[in-house]
């Protein structure tokens, strides 16, 4: 049983979220006076999303077990790829309304967080996930500006080793800083009798009951490298392996033509999967691939995914978990962003490698990555914010 402060806390995120509405659940469910301020309606009403090229509308419960308000965004043109996407002139009086201890913002980027943060007579939480991994040193000015703004928070949460590394170039003292993890609903992508038969029936529908599959599942985006991912693996591929593709995306018509062209390769293509449907894809697989070279793969949830389900992942050293989740040689392997040789070398491992012996390793360092442990963390966190003598 985690024990909590008894502070009230105010969230304020961009809109609902798959990965966090189920947290902000559990913490209600353990005792957490909370309430979530939303500023958009993405997640709960269907919107297009760009880089998939079709309409979303996650099939998961968002917005039940806790406490949550949907302030009213005037923006013209709503949505958070523009700074006034996210324009809430009445957030202010409804916190005020609900009188917080203390106020989580999730992001800075948008004309609400700024007025929130430049305006609230409350103490602040920040919590974000950028790191350097992928970007050239920012200019001094830049540099500046960032710790003129953290310096108005309270405290600041970091998701992992990267993201703490960005706060602390950015200005932020350690003694500011406390680890809260990105995590997942671990009870959603846990092995079931139900989940196993689902993957063993998409292998054989596939055609690929005894091959070992390494699998690419989200956007088919350049910066997500699912191209490289396919000629890297065309060039390693064993007669007992398959290259399993799902998700959507710009660059799906390409990747599919180059895959057609060498037909005696098995690798094959399933759908835009939601969210119910995705811990059967990863079960049908040995291997998940994540092979970005960003700008901007801030964690990789898909990671945490895979490996609550036992998986070993293969990412690249620009993805945000890779310090944290992905050891090479233990929980998966690692390569350079920037090196096509890299990424066929360590694909070329993992369809030779014994995965069974990775399953304790890797089960042993996801479980540092629940609920509980980032709740711990925010609650110190809040403890501190509350209580800025201590800092």
């Amino acid at each position: 049983m985690t024990t909590f402060p008894a502070r009230r806390l105010a969230v304020v995120v961009s809109h609902p979220v798959q990965y966090y509405s189920p947290w902000f659940r559990w913490m209600t469910s353990n005792g957490w006076p909370l309430r979530v301020f939303y500023l958009w309606d993405f997640g709960i009403a269907s919107r297009h999303d760009p880089e998939f090229g079709r309409p979303i509308l996650w099939d998961v419960d968002l917005l039940s077990g806790y406490d949550w308000e949907l302030v009213p965004n005037i923006a013209r043109e709503p949505g958070t790829h523009h700074f006034g996407g996210l324009n809430n002139p009445s957030l202010g009086q409804r916190l005020q309304a609900w009188r917080p201890d203390v106020v989580l913002i999730f992001g800075y980027n948008y004309l609400t967080h700024l007025c929130l943060i430049l305006g609230s007579d409350r103490p602040l939480i920040f919590r974000g996930d950028s790191h350097l991994l992928d970007r050239p040193k920012p200019p001094l000015f830049k540099t500046w500006l960032l710790t003129e703004l953290y310096s108005r928070f309270a405290a600041v949460t970091y998701v992992g080793q990267a993201n703490r590394d960005y706060f602390r170039a950015n200005g932020v003292p350690s003694a500011r800083l406390f680890p809260v993890p990105h995590c997942v609903d671990a009870e959603r992508f846990t092995p079931s009798p139900a989940l196993l038969a689902e993957a063993a029936a998409l292998r054989s529908s596939l055609g690929l009951e005894d091959r070992r599959i390494v699998l690419f599942a989200g956007k088919f985006i350049a910066k997500k490298q699912p191209l490289a991912l396919l000629e890297a693996f065309l060039s390693v591929a064993r007669a007992d392996s398959a290259l399993v593709f799902v998700g959507d995306g710009e660059q799906l018509p390409v990747i599919q033509a180059l895959a057609r062209n060498r037909p005696e390769t098995a690798v094959r293509f399933l759908p835009f999967a939601n969210q119910t449907e995705m811990p059967a894809r990863y079960l049908l697989a040995d291997v998940l691939v994540l092979p970005s070279k960003g700008p901007g793969e801030t964690w990789g949830l898909a990671v945490n995914e895979a490996m609550h389900l036992g998986l070993p992942c293969l990412v690249s050293d620009r993805v945000g978990c890779q310090r944290d989740l992905v050891t090479d040689g233990q929980t998966g392997w690692v390569f350079s962003a920037g090196s096509t040789e890299g990424l066929r070398f360590a694909l070329a491992r993992a369809l030779t490698a014994d995965l069974t012996s990775m399953k304790a390793a890797i089960a042993g360092r996801i479980a540092g990555y629940t609920y509980p442990q980032a709740t711990r963390g925010l609650a110190r966190a809040i403890e501190a914010a509350a209580s800025p003598r201590i800092l």
